[in-house]
């Protein structure tokens, strides 16, 4: 038992977290830019360079095996998986699906119209739209790399938990009618694709991670690099002052500062990272990284078009009550986690 916790252990490290890369790049920084890593340039090259790295690297070869495994659900088939459930069975099996999709809460819409023009509960395709950003099998793994596999299995089961609810809620309150008209006449195809073979299935995959990184490798680049500013220039104690447990609205301001905002949890992942590090609740650095992800402005601006106030308010508020329990929940307890 103890040799295969070490085992365990020493993929976790050397593989996921790749600590063995952030020795490579602390030496190179120490040894070639002559830069010593306990100052403040030479902490910050090595947490950018790493992180990059890492993140690039890990998310390239978890997109490529989900989106291999995406190849067996296309819009369609999912469509009529989904409409075989109801009830909170229908909305729990959206949120799973939701896992599954590796998308930006503005790239979650598009298939929220397809499935909601298809005839399926909208609290379903609300399950399906507040899961899809906040949880996917790459940022859980991403999350396991930063932290542990406690608070990423924690972070999957509390938002899960927030979709369900949000979905069921939704459909309980029967807000169909404020979703916009033409949205039940933008119909999926029903056309059964051709089955691919093993060559297609490999060319989706490698066309997922061309087209995902493409989307996403400023935003990796400009939260690695907030991250990097946080880790080596800013001092520990203006961050906890802000945002450290002390404060007791520390989760509602790391809230109101993400919505505002618009990036993918790759970007995020980072300056939660760095926050940590710096003294802030787990809770606080995971409200803002959900807030930014789920919350954002322009998916918010881009949901309007779609559905009407009354309907984007109680998402807005669900999701919002949602991110602030499960912050403070995380700051209560986050310590049984580490």
């Amino acid at each position: 038992m103890g040799c295969a916790a070490d085992m365990f252990a020493w993929m976790n490290d050397q593989l996921l977290k790749m600590l063995w890369l952030n020795d490579l790049v602390g030496a190179f920084v120490e040894n070639v830019l002559r830069l010593p890593l306990d100052e403040r340039l030479g902490a910050s090259i090595q947490f950018f360079v790493y992180d990059v790295v890492k993140i690039f690297v890990l998310l390239s070869v978890l997109i490529f095996t989900i989106s291999y495994v995406q190849s067996y659900f296309p819009p369609e088939r999912t469509k009529r998986i989904l409409g075989r459930f109801s009830g909170i069975g229908a909305n729990t099996l959206g949120a799973l699906l939701g896992t599954l999709t590796p998308f930006c809460s503005c790239s979650s819409i598009p298939l929220f119209i397809g499935f909601t023009s298809a005839g399926l509960p909208i609290g379903v395709t609300f399950s399906f739209l507040i899961c899809s950003p906040l949880v996917d099998l790459a940022s859980v793994i991403l999350l396991a790399s930063i932290f542990n596999w406690k608070i990423a299995a924690a972070y999957v089961i509390t938002g899960l938990v927030l979709a369900i609810i949000g979905g069921s809620t939704i459909s309980a309150l029967k807000l169909e009618r404020f979703v916009e008209p033409f949205v039940y006449g933008a119909h999926l195809a029903d056309a059964e694709l051709p089955e691919m073979t093993r060559r297609d299935r490999i060319a989706f995959g490698w066309q997922a991670v061309t087209d995902i990184v493409k989307r996403v490798w400023l935003y990796v680049l400009a939260g690695v690099g907030i991250g990097a500013i946080i880790h080596g220039w800013i001092p520990a104690e203006w961050v906890a002052a802000v945002l450290g447990e002390k404060n007791a609205f520390s989760v509602v301001l790391a809230t109101l500062v993400g919505v505002p905002m618009y990036a993918d949890i790759f970007g995020t992942l980072p300056i939660a990272e760095a926050l940590v590090a710096k003294g802030v609740g787990i809770g606080t650095a995971l409200a803002f990284m959900m807030a930014v992800t789920a919350l954002s402005l322009p998916s918010l601006v881009m949901l309007k078009k779609v559905v009407k106030t009354p309907l984007l308010a109680t998402f807005f508020g669900l999701v919002v009550t949602g991110i602030l329990a499960i912050g403070y929940a995380f700051n209560a307890f986050g310590g049984l986690l580490v």
